[in-house]
């Protein structure tokens, strides 16, 4: 019977020993293994993994200089466990932030995760984290992250190149190539090409003790990889002309696009107003944005990709081209003016005082209303119905590149709107409307509207004698020529080469023909070749527009400018886009009087003015 009972108190003591070892076991299984925040919390104690990350490309003019660099920057990271501070104002006034700044930044790296690292501050001046780097070993649980950020030597060009920032959510959820702190082209060159100029991150393990510093790299950089530092870029922008073109700009609302005609490389493109892109990199990025965000001039909206105008008598060009295409007109054709256009008592076209009648050429050096009524109204009624005169006139339009995405490389854009069948048939019914109800578009109004890239690219078709190469913006990626056919297979037009030369002839007379609407915007020694343009603004002073390209044989630079509430095209668009050309064909510019009147110039007063 004791015997009985001694063997009941050891198999007690052996179940309880037994159960106490599981228990442990099961335990220490589940810190080990399940639960690792006590290895990390081990591990960053002693070793850190930095992440390197890799220099941005670089980014160059036409001309290999340099637009965009880079400069050294530092993050400052945080373990939130390890954090031990005794005076926050101290480490507040270290790091040149308020309190409720470090109280707001630390809950966030704390909300990611108590373990891991994460930025606390990002973009850190090199001058800041010397001072810090002295004095971080009183602070447990911080370290600097070094890495880059951006530097524009030219505070130029700003929509061009467009900006870099923290890697916002929506890309993080959709690629998984990026980490929370990665930097990520926004806008610009730096978002189209954003797979080029990133690079690769690498890592670094580094051992650290209690006070962390470093004590040298773990197990001879066994585990580290190289960061590949991204491709530098050339882009097709020569930024003598676009410093110049955006000083021509200065106070006034609008934009400038110039292109290549021969290869659709993009030479200029100004949306004003602009701003130094310097002010959105580092941490005065974000206020900045914020101020230009609420602005009213609306600074970050680019205007030369964006905005959609009427085209105005700048597109009397294209009615003129298709015209002669459906043998409507002839270079010989007449057409009377009477101060307008008259269908009706209710329906009638006004026109400015010129000679009549006048033949093509005079009508687009006069930029005579009446002429291209005529001319809209008998393409339309060549055929059986207006539904099919004015299908056949629009394929005509969007053979220019007009009503559509030109595929360029560009980050952003819009298409325009050339209007369909659809739109008037919803608009007046089917079978309800013919050339004189939509005859405004004789002249570049109505529904019409274009982007001004769009209208340089137009320009470029016409001085091309009918065909156009997709305007895009960068030249070589790495050192080497783009390869996409994209930019390299001409687009041609439906309308015929043998019928360019004579608009070509009468844009020509714009600026040397006495009653020629920009004679006063003539170039000595340089045969130029342009279009006015009025277009109507609901909402003020009309637009001023011009579309130009020279030489008038071999064309090196075609170009569309917009001024918005500018008034008469001959006013400011048509002087503005001659002393571009002339600048860039000749280096310089001699109508120093012309230049100092468009330099000096000031458009927004005036609208402030008007309000």
């Amino acid at each position: 019977m004791t015997r009985n009972r001694y063997a009941d108190r050891r198999f007690f003591f052996y179940f309880l020993f037994a159960a106490s070892g599981l228990i442990l076991l099961i335990r220490l299984f589940g810190i080990q293994v399940l639960d690792d925040s006590y290895k990390l919390s081990a591990d960053n104690n002693v070793i850190k993994a930095l992440t390197l990350y890799p220099e941005r490309g670089y980014i160059y003019d036409r001309n290999g200089e340099l637009l965009v660099g880079n400069q050294r920057a530092y993050d400052l990271m945080v373990t939130p466990r390890q954090v031990k501070i005794t005076d926050t104002l101290g480490f507040c006034h270290l790091l040149e932030i308020g309190k409720d700044e470090f109280e707001k930044q630390f809950s966030k790296a704390f909300r990611y995760s108590r373990y891991r690292s994460s930025v606390l501050l990002k973009d850190i001046s090199k001058q800041t984290a010397a001072k810090l780097q002295e004095r971080l070993f009183e602070y447990p649980g911080f370290y600097l992250q070094e890495r880059t950020m951006r530097e524009y030597p030219n505070r130029s060009a700003a929509h061009v190149l467009g900006y870099v920032s923290q890697v916002p959510d929506y890309i993080l959820t959709k690629n998984d190539y990026y980490q929370k702190n990665d930097n990520f082209g926004m806008s610009g060159v730096e978002n189209s090409y954003e797979s080029d100029l990133r690079g690769k991150r690498g890592v670094e393990y580094v051992v650290r003790d209690v006070y962390n510093r470093s004590k040298g790299s773990f197990q001879n950089g066994k585990y580290d990889s190289l960061a590949v530092n991204g491709k530098d870029i050339e882009l097709t922008i020569d930024i003598q002309i676009q410093e110049y073109a955006e000083q021509l700009m200065q106070n006034k609302k609008g934009s400038i696009v110039a292109i290549e005609p021969a290869t659709g490389e993009i030479l200029s493109i100004v949306s004003s107003p602009y701003y130094d892109p310097n002010v959105l990199v580092g941490r005065s990025r974000s206020p900045n944005f914020n101020k230009m965000y609420k602005d009213d001039n609306k600074p970050l909206y680019n205007r030369s990709l964006l905005a959609e105008y009427p085209p105005g008598s700048t597109f009397k060009l294209l009615n003129a081209l298709v015209g002669l295409q459906e043998g409507v007109i002839h270079p010989s054709t007449h057409f009377p003016c009477e101060q307008g256009w008259v269908f009706s008592e209710k329906l009638k076209v006004g026109c400015h005082a010129h000679t009549s009648p006048l033949q093509l050429t005079q009508s687009i050096t006069q930029s005579c209303n009446a002429y291209y009524c005529y001319t809209f109204r008998r393409i339309i009624e060549k055929y059986n119905t207006a539904e099919e005169g004015y299908e056949n006139w629009r394929n005509h339009i969007l053979s220019f590149g007009l009503g559509n995405f030109l595929n360029n490389d560009l980050y952003t854009g819009r298409k325009g709107r050339v209007p369909t069948v659809d739109f008037y048939n919803r608009q007046y019914g089917k079978r309800r409307w013919k050339a004189p109800t939509v005859i405004s578009l004789a002249i570049g109004q109505d529904a019409l509207v274009v982007s001004p890239i769009q209208m340089a690219n137009m320009c470029a078709a016409i001085a091309n004698r009918g065909f156009y190469y997709p305007p895009h913006i960068v030249r070589k990626v790495d050192g080497e020529p783009l390869s996409d056919s994209t930019y390299t297979i001409p687009k041609f037009t439906s309308v015929d080469k043998k019928h360019f030369n004579t608009v070509i002839n009468g844009m020509e007379k714009v600026f040397t023909d006495s009653h020629g609407t920009a004679k006063n915007a003539k170039i000595k020694g340089v045969e130029i070749c342009g279009k006015t343009g009025t277009a109507q603004n609901p909402h003020g002073d009309d637009h001023s527009i011009f579309i130009a390209f020279a030489p008038k044989d071999n064309p090196q630079i075609a170009l569309a400018v917009y001024v918005e509430n500018g008034g008469w095209g001959s006013t400011w668009a048509a002087p503005i886009a001659s002393l571009i050309v002339e600048k860039y064909l000749t280096g310089q510019v001699e109508n120093k009087k012309l230049e100092s009147f468009i330099l000096n110039g000031n458009l927004m007063d005036k609208e402030n003015e008007n309000e």
